[in-house]
């Protein structure tokens, strides 16, 4: 049975912006919804007029030329939204000019920095300018090997003011892992810090770009950006220029932002890799900024002033999303280095010295904290966060119990779900809904998503694959260099047709939230029988001597066997007591099909750059296949420990 874990009070939900949009719908529109479900219901009935509604509630600033809304809305892929709206992305976010706060920076060597909504604009200009200068224009590729800082956000604007193509990764990338993704795009200025900081140490980036450079043709500047210290030099590097000298001889101005159509494309994002090399994913500049407007303003409750935090690297797409909260006229909170240096309460203080609202992290942190034994609401005062944020895997159920045990009661505990695919979410938090343990609040609106049988048929109460009806803005413009379409169309629209099939085992619940259960590819399938991976680690690291596991299926015998990798607390050995205990702990709240038949600790875990474990990876080795794209891997080295194990080639 569910449990209700918070219901916002009726002032919170009078003052919510989804109050408003609802009063603006039947003060503009003639449209009353009544509650929740009913705006949902009539957002994917009447979706053009609802992305119409969004666009006036959001005030995006923007030419519509005509009035056609959506051309082609029957088909997935190929749907045009706002085929005649011309707009910038970068002056969407840079509406304001004015004193407020815009950027807090902080950084592992606990420096801070502060830029207001005029000095970014200021510096945006001086950097437009350059870029310009440099032979840069729309539909050219920019890109960022760069830590989560402030010229991350101007480089991006910058390029983003002239229709230019962001694309970034995180600066711990190695040669090869750059090269994969940067590569692929062919950039034509590339953006870099001189090294970063992480877990107290400090890591030098420009060894690796002497290589890179080298191996990126298309390349005409680089620019570095002194971070770790004052001035670096550059002499291994021929031609590159340090950010300073190259902003110096520009005046800031009226930045001549490109009104360029609805669909120009904006971000290139890469999917995981860790199957291959990896896709490059490109969005439009209008489908996300309106879908981003809508999430952050309705689903997060984002409000001019407040102090938005999300802890990301420019290697996942949190980074984008949590850019775009300057179009709601938000403070960003950057943060870059470890949330566990020099403690695990880091991040906590973070949010107390800077007045964060909206603290926006990862289930693995949460559980990381948790395992820790912090209790932050007795530590920290917390008292201006209101919503806290998680995403990259499923939150499990007691996870949300230690949120509001351990770190604030009341508050607002959003567990959200999309991913790269869409650089934003299908299923997403809600200020005038209640939290139920273990649940996403509500499904997007504008978005028809549904739950499928093996069948095809939609269902309720069981598990099944997410998918999505019918088209919305976010939709990638296709990936890059597929001409045809053929990749992008493989990605999504093999399965079903005409639907998005977005590769998640979920569950939607009588409350018209979602279970996720892990994702489709990784699903086990014991005796026929379907098991998320999700609901054995919900089980399984709640043992304290469990730090983190990873479960997969090993074909044994003409059919598939629960294997289970355990990482244990340091100095703790798998013995048989815990062994049984484990499997009593799986067998006890799931089914005995759940039960692996094997468990075999292991030192480490292998796991993407932005922390998402690896299964697949995982069940290559085991099989003996090999593993196409390491460089992915933050610890690829770690996949040596699942080769050979003998305890998997016996009964």
């Amino acid at each position: 049975m569910s449990i209700m874990l918070w219901q916002p009070l009726q002032q919170r939900i009078q003052d919510s912006n989804l109050t408003a949009f609802r009063h603006a719908l039947a003060e503009d529109w003639q449209v009353k919804v009544p509650d929740y479900p009913a705006l949902y219901r009539w957002s994917i009935e009447e979706p053009e007029q609802f992305w119409c509604a969004i666009w006036s509630f959001a005030r995006v600033i923007a030419e519509r030329q005509g009035k056609d809304t959506l051309k082609d809305g029957d088909k997935m892929p190929g749907a045009q939204w706002f085929p005649q709206a011309r707009l910038n992305f970068a002056q969407n976010l840079l509406r304001r000019r004015d004193d407020a706060q815009a950027i807090v920076f902080r950084g592992e060597d606990q420096v801070r920095r502060a830029l207001t909504y005029a000095e970014l604009y200021t510096e945006v200009s001086r950097l437009a300018q350059f870029l310009r200068e440099s032979g840069v224009t729309a539909g050219d590729r920019v890109a960022g090997f760069m830590p989560n800082m402030p010229e991350t956000v101007m480089a991006m604007l910058a390029a983003a003011s002239m229709g230019a193509i962001w694309s970034s990764c995180s600066p711990d990338f190695g040669v090869q892992g750059v090269l994969d993704r940067f590569g692929q795009i062919e950039p034509k200025v590339l953006f870099s810090a001189d090294g970063y900081f992480y877990n107290g140490k400090t890591h030098d980036c420009l060894a690796r770009l002497e290589e890179i450079t080298a191996r990126l043709p298309g390349l005409k500047q680089l620019v570095v950006v002194p971070y770790t210290r004052p001035r670096p030099s550059l002499e291994r590097l021929p031609g590159a220029r340090l950010w300073p000298d190259c902003i110096a001889p520009y005046t800031a101005g009226e930045i001549p932002f490109a009104q360029l159509p609805f669909n120009h494309p904006l971000y290139i994002m890469f999917s995981s890799g860790t199957t291959g090399v990896p896709k490059c994913i490109v969005h439009g500049a209008g489908g996300t900024l309106l879908q981003h407007l809508k999430e952050h303003q309705l689903h997060v409750d984002v409000k001019p002033g407040d102090r938005l935090f999300y802890f990301t690297t420019c290697g996942w797409m949190m980074w984008n999303w949590l850019v775009s909260g300057l179009a709601s006229q938000s403070t960003l909170l950057l943060y870059d280095g470890s949330p566990f240096y020099p403690d695990g309460n880091v991040l906590f203080d973070y949010a107390d010295a800077e007045a964060m609202t909206i603290f926006g992290t990862s289930a693995k942190y949460i559980d990381a904290v948790n395992k820790a034994g912090l209790a932050p609401r007795q530590t920290h005062n917390l008292a201006t966060v209101r919503t806290m944020l998680s995403t990259g895997s499923p939150l499990a159920p007691e996870s949300f119990d230690y949120v509001y045990e351990s770190i604030k009661t009341d508050l607002c505990l959003s567990s959200i779900s999309g991913g790269t695919d869409i650089i934003s979410c299908f299923a997403l938090g809600n200020p005038i809904l209640p939290v139920w343990r273990g649940e996403l609040q509500c499904r997007g609106l504008g978005l028809k998503v549904e739950v499928w049988n093996e069948a095809g048929q939609p269902v309720r109460g069981e598990k099944g694959e997410l998918v999505c009806t019918a088209p919305f803005p976010a939709m990638p413009i296709g990936f890059w260099n597929d001409p045809d379409g053929a990749k992008y169309r493989a990605a999504y629209f093999e399965t079903y047709p005409n639907v998005w099939h977005h590769g998640d085992y979920v569950e939607l619940t009588e409350h018209d939230g979602l279970i996720i259960y892990g994702r489709s590819d990784t699903v086990l399938n014991p005796g026929g029988v379907r098991i998320g991976t999700a609901e054995i680690y919900r089980q399984v690291e709640q043992l304290p001597e469990v730090v983190e596991a990873l479960v997969i299926g090993q074909d044994w015998d003409n059919d598939v066997r629960v294997v289970l990798f355990v990482r244990l607390r340091e100095g703790l050995q798998l013995d048989d007591a815990l062994m049984q205990r484990i499997k009593e702990q799986i067998r006890r709240n799931t089914t005995p099909r759940h039960v692996p038949a094997k468990v075999v600790q292991v030192a480490d875990i292998p796991r993407t750059k932005s922390g998402k474990i690896v299964e697949l990876a995982v069940r290559n080795v085991v099989h003996g296949q090999p593993v196409k794209n390491k460089e992915a891997l933050a610890n690829p080295e770690a996949l040596a420990l699942f080769a050979d194990i003998a305890e998997l080639s016996r009964g």
